[in-house]
This record gives structure tokens, C-alpha cells and sequence, in this order.
């Protein structure tokens, strides 16, 4: 597996222009975002040394952190194109694109952690499974990042709806864009990668990230005051190219889908685990943190849930199936 090494641009130009067939050792690029320090990329990394000895090296997994291979907004089309083979994203780079798979991120509504403990192989990853093949892509891995967000800022806490008023703020996808506009902030959707730089350089004044990333990413360097808000819940998923998928042997799926169920419960078992630690580094490293009282969060709540469902262009049936889907997953 090459993994946590950085492609040259004129490397990561020539690996664009192979081919995607699948063979007796079967190449399979993988791009995502996160610097490798992260501990989800460490989950990624992990998962691809299981998909390779599980396939009996039939697949040779080449991991291509921190946007080396293709940018996060990227790297959907170039996967469903087929000018690679695999990705990780989040999902709000889907966008208008299939803006149902950022449903996690409707303001507090996906905080329990039934949730994400019972979501692989569940009903409710099916059906969204089912709409990634409708786009040409097969879903191969499901990773739960964090339910918390910690909301960065200079000189204040952001803890009431006031504190957001006029602040230049990472965005994500429209509809929570709109969440934050409710609260009168101004957001600028903002990849992970460009996050530190437009901090460093006054692009906007405040971010929310999850919280590992914020230490991972080294926000502290920039920020000196981080408010932990249980406002969404992210994940990264892993998809291949369809047809790529269709090439591999029933080794090589069974050996997807077993890698990415060990992957899926070790997510959420370091999810669970830096609740507590991800604050406490963000502490040592000198800046202010504050979680929010129940009280706080939902003053919050009530302005940014309406504004994000007026805003939320997925097609109302399928919004209300999968809310009944993943109702399903809170109780089990």
C-alpha cells in the first residue's frame, strides 16, 4: 500500500492518465482530503491494509491524503468518470449534486450515537447507497467522524445567536449555510484544506470543523476560542467507480465489505473516545474552550432547524423516508 505519501504534481498528473481496468493486481487509487495525522485518515489507512491482505493483494490500495490526487470538491466526478478508482468524502461536498446525503448535517437533529453505532449495513445506508449507484458510484465504506463541532472564533465564545452576528464563517452546503444565516453570520463554503489559510488570512473569521480537526488541522494557531456545539453529525465515505467495482472478483468485494464493517466500528469507537480527549488537546495547546449548556444549544436549535429544512432542496419524499429509516437506528 503507498500511503501517507505525497504524489508530485507531475506524478499525480501521470497517475491520472492509467487506466481503471481491473487486473490480476488491481490498482485501486484512493483520494481524500485529511492530512494524515487525522484520525480518520489513520481509519483509512488502516482499512486499506485490510482490503489489500483480505483480497489476497488481488487489490493494491494507493492511498492519496490531503487532496494530493484530486481536490475534495473534485474528487466525486472524477471517481464516477472513471479517472480513478476510489474517494472519500464528506457529505457536503455533494452539494445540489444529491443534497440528501447531507442530511446529518439538519442542526442537532442526528446527535445520538445509536445512530452511528448501528448505522452500517442498516436500512437507512442502503437506501442512500442505493442513490450513490444511481450517480455510477458503489459505496464501499462508511466512517463516522464526530456528532460534535467546535466553532472557532477570535476574542468571544460563539454560544448565543448574537455572537454570529456579521461573522465570516466556514460554510458547508447550502442548506446549512442557510442555518448560519438565520443566526446572521455570513458563510463562505470552505474546503478542510483551505480552512487554516483563510483564517491565517482574514478570508473569514471564524470556522467549525469537528473537533479532532480543529487539532489535527492546528487551528489553535490562528483561533483562540473553540465552542463545542453538538450542531451536526459528519461522516466520510468510502465509494468506488461502479464499473471498477463490477471488474473486482467476489474475493475482492467480500474483502471491501469486510474491511469497511471493521472500519465503520472502529470509527465510532474513536469517535466515542475523543469526545473527551480532542477538548482537552485543544486545551493544552492554550486557546479557550467552551461546550455548550443544553439551554445553549437549543436557542441555537430553534433558529438554525427551520432554516435549514426551508433550505433543504432534497425531494421531500426521500427526506421523510430516510427519517424514518434512521428513526429506526435511535432505538436499537
Amino acid at each position: 500500500m503507498k500511503s501517507r505519501l505525497l504524489m508530485t504534481a507531475m506524478g499525480a498528473l501521470m497517475t491520472l492518465g492509467m487506466g481503471t481496468a481491473a487486473s490480476a493486481e488491481t490498482a485501486m487509487r484512493c483520494a481524500h482530503q485529511l492530512p494524515p495525522q487525522h484520525p480518520v485518515a489513520q481509519i483509512i489507512d488502516t482499512w486499506a491494509t485490510q482490503v489489500e491482505t483480505l483480497s489476497g493483494g488481488e487489490i493494491d490500495v494507493q492511498l492519496f491524503p490531503a487532496d494530493s490526487l484530486v481536490g475534495a470538491n473534485d474528487a466525486i466526478l472524477s471517481v464516477a468518470k472513471g479517472d480513478i478508482e476510489c474517494a472519500f468524502s464528506v457529505p457536503f461536498v455533494w452539494g445540489k449534486t444529491m443534497p440528501i446525503m447531507g442530511v446529518s448535517l439538519e442542526p442537532f437533529a442526528f446527535s445520538d450515537i445509536n445512530i452511528w453505532r448501528n448505522w452500517y449495513g442498516s436500512e437507512a445506508a442502503q437506501f442512500l447507497e442505493g442513490k450513490l449507484r444511481e450517480k455510477g458510484l458503489e459505496n464501499v465504506a462508511w466512517i463516522f467522524q464526530t456528532r460534535d463541532s467546535a466553532f472557532s472564533s477570535n476574542g468571544k465564545f460563539l454560544a448565543a445567536p448574537e455572537d454570529f452576528k456579521g461573522m465570516k464563517i466556514r460554510g458547508l452546503m447550502p442548506a446549512f449555510n442557510a442555518s448560519l444565516e438565520a443566526l446572521g453570520a455570513a458563510p463562505v463554503s470552505t474546503p478542510g484544506s483551505e480552512v487554516y489559510e483563510s483564517l491565517a488570512t482574514g478570508v473569514i473569521d471564524g470556522a467549525m470543523a469537528g473537533v479532532d480537526s480543529t487539532v489535527s488541522r492546528k487551528y489553535y494557531e490562528v483561533q483562540d476560542h473553540f465552542s463545542i456545539i453538538p450542531a451536526i453529525s459528519v461522516y466520510f465515505h468510502g465509494y468506488t467507480n461502479a464499473k471498477f467495482y463490477a471488474g473486482l472478483s467476489d474475493t475482492a468485494k467480500e474483502a471491501l465489505r469486510q474491511a469497511g464493517a471493521e472500519a465503520a466500528a472502529t470509527a465510532v469507537k474513536v469517535a466515542e473516545e475523543g469526545e473527551a480527549t480532542y477538548p482537552k488537546q485543544l486545551e493544552e495547546k492554550g486557546v479557550s474552550v467552551y461546550r455548550l449548556t443544553d439551554a445553549e444549544n437549543a436557542a441555537l436549535q430553534e433558529i438554525m432547524y427551520p432554516a435549514f429544512l426551508n433550505a433543504f432542496t432534497a425531494p421531500k419524499e426521500d427526506v421523510e423516508e430516510l427519517h424514518g429509516l434512521i428513526d429506526k437506528l435511535r432505538a436499537q
